[in-house]
Formats: C-alpha cells, sequence, structure tokens
C-alpha cells in the first residue's frame, strides 16, 4: 500500500520578500513572492496570499500539511542584534529604540505569531496541528542551491547581507546531506559592502543593487585600491574584513557615515539626481572588488572540497557578472545558481531541509534541476481571464495559436512592444517569459523606448536577451544553458558594430546610445548581454514564439524585461496585466490565447496619483 505524501510548507518573512513554497515528498508544487498578491514591492509581512496560493494550487488545507518550516532561527538573530548594540554602545541608542518593540511585540515570539498567522487561514485548529520547526537561515539558502541543483555532489557558496550571524557561508553538499565548513560573521558582510556603495551611489538598499551592477560598465574601476586599503581586508583565501569606522549600519538608520563620505570627497547622491561620472566609478570599481573576493572564496571552496561543481545562492548571488567570472575563471567545472536567490528562495531551502535531512529523504538526480523552469506561481484559466476582461470592457480576440504567434511575430518586427502573459508565474526576481515585456532586439530605440514609455527608469538600464537555447552560440559568447537569466556573456565579434574614432571618445552616459551590434537593445555599452537561454522543454510556448519570430525576421532573440512598471512587482493576474498594459504606452497584450491591441481598447481613466503611490525601485 502506498503511504500518503508528505507535504512540507516553507516560509519565508519579516525581513523582505517574503515567500512561501510547497514540497511534496521533496518536489515543489508551488512558490511564490507575497509582493505578487499585494502588489507591495518586496512585501516583508507573513505571506498570508503566498502560502492560500500553495494550498490552493495542490487543493490542500492547511491541515494537510505535516511540516511547516520557517527559514530562519529568530533567537539566534534577535542574539546577534543585541551583542551588537552593546559592542558599540552607547552609539546606535536611537536605532535600538526603533528595533526593539517590534521584536518584543513580533520576531522575537516567532512560534506564537506564526501560529496565529496560521489560525488565520486554517482556523484555530490549524495552529495545533502542524509540527512548526526552524531551519537556519544560511542553512536555508545553502539547501535551496544545492537540494535543487542538478549534481550529486557539489561545494556550496552562500553571499548575502546577514543571516543570524552568517554573512558568506561554505558548504560541502554530498547526496542528500549538507556540512557546514565556515563562516564569516557580521558584521564583516560581502553583501551589505555592496548595498553600502547602492545607498551612497542614491539607489534603494535591497532593491537598487542590480541597478548599481548595470551602472559599472560606465566606468572606470579607479577606486579599487582605495577600497581594498582602506575599506576592506582581503585574505588571499579571500576571507574578509570591513573597517567598521567607515560604515553605520551597526548603530545607525544609515548605511555609511560621514568618514565615507570624507573618503570619496563628496557627499551621497542625492536619490534621483543626475548620475555623475563619479557615480560610475564608484560602480565599477565595488564591482571589481566584488568580483575579486568571490572568485577567492571559489578557489578556496574548490580547494578544499575537490568537488567539480559549485552551487550559489544568497542574494549576492543575483550578481550575474561575478557569477560570469566564476564561470570564466573558477576551477569549477560547473556553477548552478538558484534562480531566487534571496530571501523568497528561503522558503523553497527551508521545506528543502526537512525533507532531506531531518526526515532523511534521498534526492532524485536525473541531469535535471528541480525547479521546473521557476514556473512555481499562478496561472489563470481562460474563463477567469475573461472574466477579468469583460469587467473592464476590454476588446480582444482568441485566436489559435499559430495565428497568434504569426500575428505576434508581425507586430513585433515592425516595432511593437508586447505585454506576454502565460502559464505559470515566475518564482523568483526574473521574468522569464511568462509575465514578460518584449520587443524586437533590432531596433536601436527599443531600449530607450521601454525604459521611458513603458518602464518608467532610469535610461542606463540594460535589458536582457531571451534567446533559443539551439541558437544561443549563435549570438553569444556562451558555452551552456542559461536558463535563469543569471549568467552574462559577450556578444560576438561577428555581430558587433565597429565603433567610429567619435564613439570611442564619448563617456558616462553619453555612450549610452551607440549601436554596439545587430542586436542592440540588449547590448550593453562593454559588448555584454544577461542572457536568458529558452528551452523547448521548460518553456515551449514562449519557445515557439522565439521560434515563429526566428522564421520570420532569421532573428532568434527578443527583448525580454518584466512585465510591471518601476517600482511595482511583476504582474500575477490578468488584472494586474490589463491594468500596466493600459498605464503603459505598450502596443499589444497577450494572455494566453487572447490578444488586445491598444488601439482598440476603450479609454483608460485614472488618477496619475497611482505613480506616486509607487515607491521608487
Amino acid at each position: 500500500m502506498t503511504s500518503a505524501n508528505t507535504y512540507i510548507l516553507g516560509i519565508s518573512a519579516y525581513y523582505h520578500d517574503s515567500a512561501a513554497a510547497l514540497l511534496s515528498d521533496g518536489e515543489v508544487l508551488a512558490a511564490a513572492q507575497e509582493e505578487r498578491f499585494t502588489r507591495k514591492k518586496h512585501d516583508a509581512r507573513f505571506p498570508t496570499h503566498a502560502v492560500r496560493y500553495c494550498l490552493r494550487e495542490a487543493n490542500l488545507s492547511l491541515s494537510d500539511i505535516d511540516y511547516l518550516v520557517f527559514y530562519d532561527k529568530p533567537f539566534v538573530k534577535f542574539e546577534r542584534i543585541l551583542e551588537t548594540y552593546l559592542n558599540y554602545a552607547p552609539s546606535g541608542v536611537r536605532s535600538f529604540v526603533s528595533a526593539m518593540p517590534i521584536w518584543l511585540k513580533e520576531k522575537l515570539y516567532l512560534k506564537w505569531t506564526l501560529k496565529q498567522e496560521l489560525s488565520e487561514i486554517g482556523g484555530p485548529k490549524a495552529k495545533e496541528s502542524i509540527s512548526l520547526l526552524f531551519a537556519e537561515h544560511h542553512q536555508s539558502h545553502a539547501a535551496s542551491a544545492f537540494f535543487l541543483s542538478p549534481f550529486e555532489n557539489a561545494a556550496v557558496l552562500c553571499l548575502d547581507g546577514a543571516g543570524e550571524w552568517a554573512t558568506t557561508s561554505a558548504w560541502h553538499g554530498r547526496g542528500n546531506k549538507l556540512q557546514s565548513l565556515w563562516e564569516i560573521d557580521f558584521p564583516h558582510s560581502l553583501g551589505l559592502l555592496y548595498s553600502s556603495f547602492t545607498y551612497f551611489t542614491g539607489f534603494r538598499v535591497n532593491s537598487g543593487e542590480y541597478k548599481l551592477m548595470g551602472l559599472a560598465p560606465y566606468g572606470e574601476p579607479r577606486y579599487v585600491e582605495l577600497m581594498r586599503n582602506r575599506l576592506i581586508d582581503i585574505k588571499e583565501d579571500g576571507t574578509f574584513r570591513l573597517n567598521m569606522e567607515y560604515f553605520d549600519y551597526c548603530t545607525g538608520l544609515a548605511m555609511t557615515n560621514w568618514k565615507f563620505e570624507s573618503l570619496f570627497g563628496r557627499p551621497r547622491r542625492v536619490p534621483e539626481a543626475d548620475l555623475t561620472q563619479d557615480d560610475m566609478d564608484i560602480a565599477a570599481s565595488i564591482q571589481v572588488v566584488t568580483e575579486q573576493i568571490i572568485l577567492r572564496l571559489a578557489s578556496t571552496l574548490h580547494r578544499e572540497t575537490g568537488e567539480k561543481y559549485l552551487c550559489l545562492a544568497g542574494g549576492v548571488a543575483l550578481n550575474c557578472v561575478a557569477n560570469s567570472v566564476l564561470v570564466r575563471d573558477s576551477a569549477f567545472d560547473d556553477i548552478w545558481i538558484q534562480p531566487a536567490a534571496g530571501d523568497a528562495g528561503g522558503s523553497i531551502g527551508s521545506a528543502a531541509v526537512v525533507w532531506h535531512e531531518y526526515l532523511g529523504h534521498p534526492r532524485v538526480i536525473d541531469g535535471s534541476d528541480r525547479m521546473q523552469g521557476s514556473f512555481l506561481g499562478p496561472q489563470f484559466s481562460i474563463d477567469e481571464t475573461v472574466a477579468t476582461l469583460e469587467r473592464f470592457g476590454a476588446r480582444y480576440r482568441r485566436l489559435e495559436e499559430e495565428t497568434l504567434l504569426d500575428r505576434l511575430a508581425e507586430v513585433l518586427e515592425s516595432g511593437a512592444i508586447v505585454g506576454w502573459f502565460q502559464g505559470r508565474m515566475e518564482f523568483g526576481p526574473r521574468a522569464l517569459g511568462a509575465r514578460s515585456i518584449v520587443g524586437d532586439p533590432r531596433k536601436a530605440d527599443m531600449q530607450s523606448i521601454m525604459n521611458s514609455k513603458i518602464k518608467f527608469r532610469e535610461s542606463f538600464r540594460p535589458f536582457a536577451p531571451s534567446v533559443l537555447e539551439e541558437r544561443a552560440t549563435d549570438y553569444f559568447e556562451i558555452d551552456r544553458p542559461s536558463p535563469y537569466m543569471l549568467l552574462v556573456a559577450p556578444v560576438r565579434d561577428d555581430i558587433r558594430v565597429p565603433m567610429t574614432r567619435h564613439d570611442r571618445e564619448l563617456t558616462g552616459l553619453e555612450r549610452l546610445n551607440v549601436p554596439r551590434s545587430r542586436i542592440p537593445a540588449v547590448t550593453h555599452v562593454d559588448y555584454s548581454s544577461r542572457v536568458q537561454t529558452v528551452s523547448s522543454k521548460t518553456n515551449p510556448r514562449y519557445h515557439r514564439l522565439l521560434k515563429v519570430f526566428e522564421a520570420r525576421t532569421d532573428c532568434g532573440v527578443l527583448v525580454n524585461t518584466s512585465f510591471n512598471v518601476r517600482g511595482e512587482p511583476i504582474v500575477c493576474t490578468p488584472e494586474d496585466a490589463y491594468r500596466c498594459f493600459m498605464r503603459t504606452e505598450m502596443d499589444f497584450l497577450v494572455i494566453d490565447d487572447i490578444l488586445l491591441s491598444k488601439t482598440q481598447q476603450p479609454e483608460w481613466i485614472e488618477d496619475s496619483s497611482w505613480k506616486e503611490s509607487i515607491a521608487p525601485d
């Protein structure tokens, strides 16, 4: 007689990017971030909506869940916070006073808080019936990277701002076991170092780090030695210590202090102010320092474990430029990065800890990762979509897939921008062809149009290419799949456009509008692209769109950016998609097999204050 399935619900919450994930006998059934439902970017509240979605997707009630696991150990984190304040006293009194009420009211008694939240979902009896467990923060990261990877054995490196104490941790994964090797503890943090420069250059911490990465190619790394001499001591093995005289995140309400500003001879950039060449040089410099540290750490881990493969997680693992340095220069044969590398992915990782380590079940190793293309979120029936569109009075057509894709290839070739919504929503920060905005990468003005008229964001920010997996090497110097958009690769020499002498003399953002290849909309100023390879196995419909576009244009690439405006989470529902479509200058919207043209829609009347309600990213 076959035993009943074991259902494990993983939760990450209360810091940023709250999420829930549901595993059945070790397989991921569903996972989603709370922000997608509440429309509040990086929502940190208990993921009530994400939990309800996971249960609904599996047709379960909360009473069917065998284990609920939280991705963090709050008592250990509280110990770190108290010890930090004591070490720096009397500095930090304001920060201490503001932090303690939240801890004493909610976070310190998290077991009780979680059970109260579960009662809201499953009724009063729910909090008594579920076994509640806690994993360590970096253990959850490591498990999300290794247990979901395609590798039987691997070294594992986790880098983020901070967990309980660890900011960097090294692990050895073998079969269904993870062995902790060593860690670097708070306040010495590569993630917080990078975030300090995010803050100093006027971007939002925990959100704008990818802007800093995108800005780096516009600058020269002239501050590398200054950073290494004054801010961070990097050892040969990659371990490091920060000079805390320059940072304020231990005791204050800011990341950096007046000494940091004095070191660089300037104040912090005011958010939204014009970017200067100095901002770009700072971005280039901290990017180089980050790459140097990660490469050294990886080399140490390779030497210690002797493994051929490396797995990565933690927010720093979303730095796709550094990831590509590892691919190119490290001794590992291959790397695998958890696509939800930040705190959201801790929900999956903590659930995997329970299945494999707490319960002792083996892993399934078949050459593929266990993330299913990261398409783990909600999907919607045609009836649900039609009901939404009718409520808006939208005008639409239902088309057979062949007809629809032919029409899309035609309008994309003409320069139209299309909102593409299909199937299950992506889990993690990247749009991968389920909730995407797409365009023709051959159009020289496509980047500026998408940034200004669709995304309402800074002009310098690059767009990623989606490319047919089988044709990736025709466009990019890449020798492996990159399904999760977590690697960069140079554009091939034979499709680059030679620069004129005048072009080469340009500096800073003047370089932005110089076409660098035959796919200029996805070629960054340093000839790189953040590549997403599209497989017919994990995303067949998006693959077919690329094939039809290729047949019409001989170009197997599309611009792919996330389906949202700046500061807003990626769209989740057909209602979110239609609203975003009408608020922007997108030309067409596709929701599964339904096509909408902007010119045929009723007048959209909405107070412009909606823009003000979305916080800058």
